[in-house]
């Protein structure tokens, strides 16, 4: 049985997806892999590796007989924007190696998720169905659609099982975020829980999909999980678990921490971003295809955000 690559494995995700899977297969069973380093992880194996770097890349899968790859690298959305060369590279080129790989080392399975970012202005943004017109006009979202498209052109033509998900904005407690739209979200924790004011960046309005960690560790490993022959739609699954306005968490964190204080500065280029973005997916093709179902809500996110937060939160720089 071969072992599992974990790229961008200290990046939001990845952190938090490398213990769960080395939780189900043990920690010899997972390499764990990032631009950044060397660093000590609590167990397993940690490799330097730069994706753009092919030659690199394939050495690792040969060494460690890789069998699944979980490919996380990437520059996200507001980050993108500000240096769209360097987005293209790491998205798209990094992808392509991931693939190409993949495809000459025989690996049965790789995960590249996608995101809402796939859609754009003229997609529909309320119930945005699994099938939709998808022109985005940040170059994050452009490089999501496109490997969407090539993920499904390297099953089609060369066998290479690529999956993925659209992630909506995803809320955790562990590893602070890198640099997307929907970050605010745990900006806002962190202040409350440090008793600071924060100014958010998005209008109080804004509506987009978002999800906790736990569940889009689930979809992940649920998706990798599920039998080919029932997949459709293989790599590019919508999958929701609730909608979200910066104005309405920063009252359900009130609730817990009645003196959290909360202002709002619209910043242009990351709310013109989530302005282009669904407001929640129709997540229909994920449940019926292979099982797909959040398990928490809002409110069950935010306690558990406040309960498990504070011993992370050094952590977490500050917004002062």
């Amino acid at each position: 049985m071969g072992t599992i690559l974990v790229t961008g494995a200290l990046g939001q995700i990845g952190s938090e997806l490398v213990r769960e899977l080395r939780s189900q297969v043990g920690s010899d069973g997972v390499v764990a892999s990032d631009v950044r380093g060397p660093v000590e992880l609590e167990s397993g194996i940690f490799v330097q590796l730069d994706v753009l770097d092919r030659d690199a890349l394939d050495g690792v899968v040969r060494e460690h007989n890789v069998d699944t790859i979980y490919h996380l690298a990437a520059i996200l959305s507001a980050a993108a924007e500000r240096a769209p060369d360097l987005a293209w590279k790491v998205n798209m080129d990094g992808s392509l190696n991931v693939l190409q790989v993949a495809k000459e080392r025989g690996v049965s399975k790789v995960f590249i998720p996608s995101s809402i970012a796939a859609f754009g202005p003229s997609t529909p943004l309320d119930d945005t169905p699994q099938d939709t017109i998808q022109r985005p006009n940040a170059i994050y979202g452009i490089t999501k659609v496109a490997m969407e498209l090539m993920g499904d052109y390297y099953f089609e033509k060369f066998g290479v099982d690529c999956r993925g998900v659209r992630f909506p904005g995803l809320i955790s407690y562990r590893t602070p975020p890198g640099g997307g739209t929907t970050d605010y979200a745990i900006d806002m924790f962190v202040a409350a829980l440090r008793g600071q004011p924060y100014t958010c960046y998005l209008s109080p309005t804004t509506s987009l999909d978002m999800m906790y960690m736990p569940d889009a560790l689930k979809a992940a490993i649920g998706l990798m999980a599920a039998d080919s022959k029932q997949l459709k739609h293989r790599n590019s699954f919508n999958v929701s678990a609730f909608a979200l306005t910066p104005e309405r968490l920063a009252e359900a964190i009130r609730v817990h921490v009645p003196s959290f204080h909360c202002e709002y500065k619209s910043e242009k280029v990351r709310q013109g971003i989530a302005d282009s973005w669904p407001n929640n997916m129709d997540d229909t093709a994920a449940r019926e295809e292979w099982g797909w179902k959040p398990d928490y809500d809002l409110n069950m996110m935010v306690v558990d955000m406040l309960e498990k937060l504070p011993a992370f939160l050094d952590r977490f720089p500050s917004h002062d």
